[in-house]
């Protein structure tokens, strides 16, 4: 059974950058993150206008959108089914390696996996060439949720939980060999390879089987809640409605089990 716990504000994430780089980069929790943008002064525009000069336009970092395309191969829900990423020039990249990081003032590039109220287990393809993102399996199957995900989730890119790495902050885990996961809280739906602009609020350390398995919490620097949270506290005034609609789900989920409508495996129901 997975363990999961609520890292300290004074913890950190160490992930080493999934390039050619031997480097680290260190993800704190965020500060309330203050977006750099710009408007020309009256002042301005009137000299640039006795200038003929163009003005100058709203300028702001934290809404910049890499030019980035995907396209699907093959039929969703198969086991052929893949999304490959592509740059402006059209050259095939890397969801995980060519799409940065970081993009200053504490927002990051958050790439969808699994777009919210849906269930079939999408993922990076972290050992196929220019690591698309295909659906999961096991046992040649494909694999998905028991029931929709009320969230974004995904991947932050060039990052990688080094398995020969103990975390001494958490019970000398090991990482778990794939890139940091993300479980973004915005109220809009994303499309499967979609390049989001989140800051981060929180970090969940999930422990299954002695792997270890990073969550970052974030959300959407577009979403319309985004300027009232800035860590967990926040997360539970302004977002209650996912914990009510998590209990109301799981209960549903118990009773179909108590009721065996659905296989309980091992569990005891006595």
């Amino acid at each position: 059974m997975a363990a999961l716990r609520t890292v300290a504000a004074a913890n950190v994430i160490q992930c080493r950058l999934a390039s050619n780089n031997a480097n680290s980069i260190v993800i704190s929790r965020p500060a309330v993150l203050s977006l750099r943008c710009t408007f020309p002064s009256v002042k301005a525009l009137k000299q640039q206008r006795c200038l003929h000069a163009k003005p100058r336009g709203f300028t702001c970092r934290a809404l910049y959108r890499p030019e980035i395309e995907t396209k699907e191969e093959n039929n969703p829900q198969t086991l052929d089914y893949r999304v490959f990423f592509f740059d402006k020039s059209g050259k095939k990249i890397s969801p995980w390696h060519d799409i940065p990081l970081q993009l200053g003032d504490g927002v990051f590039n958050f790439v969808a996996e699994i777009p919210k109220e849906s269930s079939a287990k999408m993922e990076v393809a972290t050992e196929e060439p220019y690591t698309p993102i295909k659906q999961d399996t096991k046992k040649g199957k494909l694999r998905y949720y028991p029931y929709n995900i009320n969230w974004n989730y995904g991947l932050l890119p060039q990052t990688w939980e080094d398995p020969s790495l103990a975390n001494a902050e958490v019970e000398g885990a090991f990482g778990d060999n794939d890139p940091v996961d993300v479980v973004e809280i915005g109220e809009r739906q994303a499309k499967i390879g979609e390049v989001l602009k989140v800051k981060p609020l929180a970090a969940l350390a999930m422990i299954d089987e002695g792997e270890l398995d990073w969550k970052i919490v974030a959300i959407s620097v577009d979403d319309p809640r985004a300027p009232l949270v800035n860590d967990v506290n926040d997360v539970e005034k302004h977002f209650p409605e996912h914990a009510l609609k998590v209990i109301a789900e799981t209960n549903e989920s118990w009773a179909k089990l108590v009721k065996r409508s659905i296989p309980a495996g091992e569990l005891s129901l006595a």
